[in-house]
């Protein structure tokens, strides 16, 4: 049996590290666009582009996991077709038979469509190429325009007043992390952001650049009119999942590759993971695609024991984070913007955690610099354990002390 994986993230050599260790002993081949061994994509946004910090990739696997676990890896190799009658896929190398086969190809970044947008001094953030760049451009940096207050900006913009500049940052939604995150903590970040001395722009977008000396970009101008002066712009508005090849193939997409709960698209000898999937959530109770490490890796290790033999859904909690300057925001289940939300801890302290309850139930925790919390959270909820407000707001509640419990009374 031979197993083909289209992507050298996350999830692609982690279903190929699981099938190992699973005690497959088939041929595995990996396809990677990018040249060289794979690596984490979440310090880019992060470490990589602290001051005074040595710029270097942070590994996937060590040097001799390929050899050690005999898995093939073809770096800087791009697949360009799949027949799926045949079982092969065509890369710009060869082409190779599977047996099974895994899309694990991620998302790219959404692209601006503005006057202006191709500027040199505009940025994106996705690969160690964006990384790099940015690294070299960002210490002579002043004034930085952010487009976009999602996590991947606002890492960024926490990384660039660490160098000392100016930051804006224009958010077309009305608050920052919306689509991730409660009103109560995306509201408490807004204010954090400020106090930081980030001129966060909410409910205005970008209308155009505007060049500034030797024809790089000199200014952002929002949709209100006003004018930012930018000698570096970061563009984070969002991904959109790469599944043009799937589509190709014949294959169902909808915001994502398709799959079912065992993460098989409509031809069992294909499944999709990771950022890339469209899958039904027992936690969302509906069809979700979620860009996580977590859901990557998760995911990567459930398709591996698909693979094997195993009929079970995908269950995972999802669960995430994101570190912005002083802040720890760690997230475990999936938040809704009118669950019924409880605080507990210190706003002012940037100590504490929004816990969400819908139905009357704990269904979701957001925690800023309370990592006690968060462990505790996720345990609670993927054991499916019934927190009730009632039991949240006793004295002496702590999310720690109720996942130490061997049963929680239930009181509704």
């Amino acid at each position: 049996m031979n197993v083909v994986i289209i992507g050298g993230g996350q999830a692609g050599l982690q279903v190929a590290d699981t099938l190992r260790t699973e005690g497959y002993d088939g041929k595995i081949d990996v396809i990677a666009e990018e040249p060289g061994l794979p690596y984490q994509r979440p310090p880019l946004s992060k470490d990589y582009l602290a001051p005074d910090k040595e710029a270097a990739p942070l590994p996937l696997r060590g040097p001799t996991f390929f050899t050690d676990k005999n898995i093939t890896l073809h770096e800087g190799v791009q697949a360009i077709a799949i027949n799926r009658a045949e079982r092969k896929v065509k890369t710009t190398e060869d082409s190779l038979g599977y047996d099974h086969l895994i899309f694990a190809t991620g998302a790219r970044n959404r692209m601006l469509n503005c006057p202006g947008a191709s500027l040199p001094g505009i940025h994106g953030l996705k690969t160690l190429t964006d990384a790099e760049a940015l690294h070299v451009a960002l210490p002579p940096a002043r004034n930085i325009v952010i487009i976009g207050a999602g996590f991947i900006g606002l890492e960024f913009a926490a990384a660039a007043l660490a160098h000392g500049c100016n930051v804006t940052v224009l958010e077309f939604a009305p608050r920052p992390m919306g689509r991730a995150l409660t009103p109560v903590m995306s509201e408490w970040f807004a204010d954090a952001l400020r106090s930081q001395g980030v001129n966060l722009r909410l409910s205005e977008g970008i209308d155009r650049f505007e060049p500034g000396a030797g024809g790089r970009v000199g200014a952002a101008i929002s949709t209100t009119g006003a004018s930012y002066p930018a000698d570096l712009v970061l563009v984070g508005i969002g991904v959109q999942p790469n599944d043009t090849l799937a589509a190709e193939a014949g294959l169902e997409t909808s915001n994502g590759i398709v799959v079912d709960e065992t993460l098989r698209t409509a031809d069992p000898a294909v499944l999709a993971i990771g950022d890339c999937a469209s899958f039904p959530s027992a936690h969302a109770q509906g069809r979700l695609r979620l860009e996580s490490v977590q859901n990557a890796t998760d995911q990567a290790r459930h398709a591996a024991r698909t693979i094997l033999g195993a009929e079970s859904p995908y269950t995972d909690l999802p669960w995430f984070w994101s570190t912005q300057g002083p802040y720890k925001l760690q997230m475990a289940g999936l938040a809704r913007p009118d669950d019924d939300m409880l605080i507990l801890g210190d706003q002012g302290a940037a100590k504490f955690s929004v816990l969400c309850f819908r139905d009357g139930i704990l269904a979701a925790v957001e925690s800023v610099n309370s990592a006690a919390d968060h462990m505790a959270a996720r345990k609670l909820l993927a054991a499916g354990t019934a927190i009730t407000r009632t039991q949240a707001e006793s004295e002496g509640f702590t999310l720690k002390a109720a996942a130490s419990s061997p049963v929680i009374p239930v009181s509704v």
